[in-house]
Parts: structure tokens; C-alpha cells; sequence
């Protein structure tokens, strides 16, 4: 479990928007670690996590892209039922708001990243990290390390 960088874009709701998005952090060597895109009427937000958010941020800023950043926390967990529910569980316990959540579709050994952001990102760390781990404790237990820290990816 760790605390990473979520950005938010705001794009135009028209064919080949997204594509240009993605395509300039593929040429840049940029890995996604989760993401989710929405829209409305007028625009799309897409939320993403990336390997390398310096890089990222400068990436959108030469697009003029309308971008929000802020502090995410992401989970790695085991990819089956309920993990998500367990984790959703403890933070309620500690009335702790979860203003939204994402999951990747999974990963190598069966494991999957939960991204959540929450109201109180300090908190929420201290109440989730005996059962999942914090950056650091991976020299403890490596199945608790950060997915973009796992070897090819």
C-alpha cells in the first residue's frame, strides 16, 4: 500500500481525445497503474496513476490539458471476491469517507491494485496498514509491494 499521485483530465467528449492522451504517455515509456475514464455531456474525466507522475505532469501540461492532481491511495490486494468489500469495511469502522474507488483488472499472481480516494489519507493509512502494508515494507513481505515496483511491468 502507498500513497501516489491521481491525475484528473479533463478532455472534450470527441473521437480521438483520449487516444492522443494515451498515445503521448505511450511514446514517453509512461506504464498506467489504474485508471477510469467518465463523461458527462460536455467532457470526459479521466483518472490515472502512472509509473512516473513528474513526467506525466509535464506531459500534460505541453497538451494544455485542464488537469487536477491529488493523493490516492493505492492497495495492492488479492484479486477475488470481497477484498475490495474488506478494505471499504475497516475504513467505515474508522469513519473514514471513501469519496471514490477503482480497481485494475488484476495482475501477475493474482493480484490486483484498489485505488481509493479518501477524506483523511493519513488515517486510512494507519487503519489499513497492519493487514496491507506500507511502501517501505516490502523488504518484509514483498507481496505487499507497490505494483509500479514490480519487475516487468
Amino acid at each position: 500500500m502507498h500513497v501516489d499521485i491521481q491525475f484528473s483530465i479533463f478532455l472534450i467528449n470527441k473521437p480521438g481525445v483520449l487516444a492522443q492522451v494515451l498515445n503521448e504517455l505511450a511514446r514517453e515509456k509512461i506504464n498506467i497503474i489504474a485508471m477510469t475514464m467518465m463523461d458527462s455531456v460536455e467532457h470526459g474525466v479521466l483518472r490515472v496513476v502512472t509509473t512516473r507522475a513528474g513526467r506525466t505532469r509535464e506531459i500534460l501540461e505541453k497538451l494544455n490539458a485542464s488537469v487536477n492532481e491529488s493523493e490516492v491511495l493505492c492497495i495492492n490486494m488479492p484479486n477475488q471476491a470481497g477484498a475490495l468489500a474488506d478494505i471499504c469495511s475497516r475504513l467505515a469502522e474508522a469513519h473514514i469517507n471513501i469519496n471514490y474507488a477503482y480497481c485494475t483488472a488484476g495482475a501477475r499472481g493474482g493480484r490486483t491494485t484498489g485505488v481509493l480516494r479518501v477524506a483523511d489519507i493519513k488515517k486510512a493509512t494507519k487503519v489499513l496498514a497492519k493487514s496491507y502494508g506500507v511502501k517501505g515494507a516490502e523488504k518484509k513481505d514483498p507481496k505487499v509491494r507497490p505494483s509500479h515496483a514490480r519487475r516487468g511491468r
